[in-house]
């Protein structure tokens, strides 16, 4: 029996960011997409997952979400049987990036959600394309739904988060490393680091797709993803 696909959206994101990759992998696979919005520290959030998870699972996680997959790793190694990290980082965030959320987080909690993430955004999300404002309006839309405290509490937990490198380098798990070739926020050169750290990683560019590849190229990515759960276990 193969093992149910749990995802884990980004900052302000929910089960929408993975819609194509839902759609399409549900024929095959137990689909779950496990919330990432309880607790102001990337330790926390784990911690409730682990609690609701299936006992093991195949893991893909995306920005934020791939920060919280590799906490997850990290505390429960036997229960993660393969990991896909898409977009995110492996790094304790920097002093100068922690300092620019403050000011947002005041703006938020003025009532200013949409602007903050609007400006966000526009340079670091998405890559040109056709359907670019589509996937900007679904983005609004899921960071409208979830709402301002969500924002601060996954803010705060970002600023706060650690250093993986370590993680990465223990594990022994089929991986996928995965990003969008014109991503400015976790640039490719963020995910040949990642690559390189995991002992078994393949790495894999979405070309015409940014931040966001799930939305902006969605069967390039759900392609990767399958191949991915088709790799054979890696034998420790």
């Amino acid at each position: 029996m193969t093992e149910p696909i749990v995802f884990l959206p980004g900052m302000m994101c929910d089960a929408r960011l993975f819609g194509p990759q839902i759609a399409e992998l549900s024929r095959d696979y137990a689909v779950t997409v496990g919330p990432i919005t309880q607790g102001e520290r990337i330790e926390e959030i784990a911690s409730g997952l682990l609690d609701v998870l299936p006992k093991r699972f195949a893991l893909a996680g995306l920005s934020m979400g791939g920060i919280v997959a590799m906490e997850l790793l990290r505390r429960a190694p036997d229960r993660v049987s393969r990991l896909a990290l898409m977009d995110t980082n492996p790094l304790a965030e920097t002093p100068q990036v922690a300092a620019t959320r403050d000011p947002q987080i005041v703006k938020v909690r003025a009532g200013r959600l949409a602007e903050v993430m609007r400006d966000e955004m526009k340079p670091n999300y998405l890559a040109p394309g056709p359907w670019r404002n589509e996937v900007l309006d679904l983005v609004m839309d899921m960071a409208q739904a979830l709402g301002p405290e969500i924002f601060v509490r996954q803010s705060r937990a970002l600023q706060r988060r650690k250093d993986q490198q370590a993680t990465l380098r223990k594990m022994r798990q089929p991986a996928l490393v995965l990003c969008g070739a014109h991503d400015a926020l976790c640039p490719v050169k963020r995910h040949e680091f990642m690559a390189e750290l995991i002992p078994h990683a393949e790495l894999r560019v979405i070309e015409g797709a940014g931040h966001l590849p799930t939305l902006e190229q969605p069967d390039a990515t759900t392609d990767a993803l399958r191949e991915w759960m088709r790799q054979p276990m890696v034998l420790r």
